[in-house]
């Protein structure tokens, strides 16, 4: 079994070698990196049993989504991504987990629902997910969760009233959405009997 699936980095074609490691697909691609064809890779659009690798130039290959991200967020030099306080990082490091292990590979609509309910109740202090900060964990869950949010009919935007508000903020954060598609959300509540 054999993908290859192209990116676009800096105006050049980046195309990625996937092959199967213990019966694992993995996917792996050089690191001349920047983070807008990583970001394609966050989209979710690999199936939960594979594994992202980035084989770096002058190192080891590394294998996982939240290690590479945290990687490239340090090669970037942009490590406030990671959190600023010890609080703040273990946060952080608690949403990358939250992205692989609870939203990755989920697809069935009771799934997605439980989830978004309790992401809402955990936002509705928050304008990000540390809080005040705008971390890389806001960043990968908004990802993970475009292709769910884009399908949700008005009525369940309203009923995740804070998960919206959190999302819309993220997708018009500069340099975010790249090539996704807006999500629209009306802005004066239509339904009063949301919650």
């Amino acid at each position: 079994l054999e993908v290859v699936v192209s990116f676009e980095c800096e105006g050049r074609s980046e195309t990625p070698r996937s092959s199967v490691v213990n019966g694992k697909q993995q996917v792996r691609w050089k690191a001349q990196t920047t983070c807008r064809y990583f970001l394609q890779l966050l989209e979710g659009t690999f199936q939960s049993s594979s594994i992202p690798v980035l084989q770096t130039n002058n190192g080891p290959s590394l294998t996982g989504l939240t290690t590479i991200a945290a990687h490239l967020v340090k090669q970037a030099n942009k490590e406030y991504l990671l959190g600023s306080t010890a609080e703040e990082k273990a946060i952080v490091q608690q949403w990358l987990e939250y992205r692989v292990t609870r939203v990755d590979g989920h697809s069935s609509k009771d799934d997605i629902h439980a989830l978004l309910k309790d992401l809402n109740s955990y936002l509705e202090d928050k304008v990000y997910l540390t809080g005040y900060n705008f971390t890389l964990a806001d960043i990968l869950l908004y990802y993970g969760l475009h292709r769910f949010i884009v399908d949700l009919t008005v009525q369940e935007k309203e009923k995740y009233l804070n998960v919206s508000r959190w999302f819309c903020h993220i997708q018009h954060y500069p340099g975010i959405r790249q090539h996704l598609s807006s999500v629209v959300f009306i802005k004066n509540r239509l339904y009063t009997n949301s919650h």
